[in-house]
């Protein structure tokens, strides 16, 4: 009588090659499910996944990276949580995507990675699910607790925002709120504030005009020193400095 984890690796193995589990994925609304090997190329992707980026097939994303479809900020902070789950071989769940559209209007996005194992164990890739906030509300219980608090930042995080008046409008206390951020972001109402500026920040430095010192104004600094300080503390650099990389890198490329 073969033992449970003998009848599915006896069952896995003889999957043809063109069985993808992957596509029942097609059929869960909302839910982007992508597959990269330890180079991050993309691999295999569900429709949902294809579509979001603007293609029709998937094999239009084969072999292709991040670099090849987001801006370099973003790219880059897909890489560094694709190299983590390489490196250590440990699952980042829940992750907390912010997003821009056109408008300026931030969108966040719950994802996942786990790592993707041979026969031997060894990572060989990565895998991973991004669901937006819309379809995931329902399945992240502290969310729905402060979504109303969630859509006022979402409109309101230029502005100052203070924790009093977001537990007020949610009729918890700012301890309770606290609590219920930790849970469903990693971090505090004011860090979570604080991030979604300086990703702001981010877009907004790579416009061709941009001034430093306006910027720092129109997302709620109360003066370019104090954005300065926070935008290093975030990013690693100064907004200077990195208005001058994206410049370069822009440059670069033409």
């Amino acid at each position: 009588m073969p033992s449970p984890e003998q009848l599915r690796d006896r069952f896995l193995r003889a999957l043809a090659p063109e069985s993808q589990f992957y596509r029942l994925l097609d059929h869960l609304p909302g839910i982007s499910f992508f597959a990269k090997n330890s180079r991050f190329q993309i691999v295999c992707a569900n429709q949902h996944f294809v579509e979001s980026l603007g293609f029709q097939k998937e094999e239009e994303l084969i072999g292709k990276e991040d670099f090849d479809f987001f801006p370099t900020r973003l790219a880059e902070n897909f890489r560094r949580d694709d190299t983590a789950v390489l490196t250590t071989g440990e699952a980042r769940l829940n992750l907390v995507e912010l997003f821009f559209n056109p408008q300026g209007i931030p969108d966040w996005f719950i994802t996942n990675k786990l790592p993707v194992r041979n026969r031997q164990g060894r990572v060989i890739g990565i895998m991973g699910t991004t669901q937006s906030y819309g379809h995931a509300a329902q399945t992240v219980h502290p969310y729905q607790q402060i979504e109303r608090a969630l859509a006022y930042i979402r409109g309101h995080f230029r502005e100052r925002i203070t924790v009093e008046e977001l537990a007020a409008m949610v009729h918890i206390s700012t301890r309770q709120l606290h609590r219920k951020f930790v849970e469903t972001f990693g971090f505090s109402p004011q860090t979570f504030i604080m991030k979604l500026r300086i990703q702001a920040a981010c877009d907004a430095l790579q416009q061709e005009d941009a001034q430093i010192n306006l910027i720092a104004a129109e997302l709620g600094f109360c003066d370019q020193s104090s954005f300065t300080q926070h935008f290093h503390r975030h990013i690693g650099i100064t907004p200077l400095k990195y208005q001058r990389q994206f410049r370069l890198v822009r440059k670069t490329g033409e």
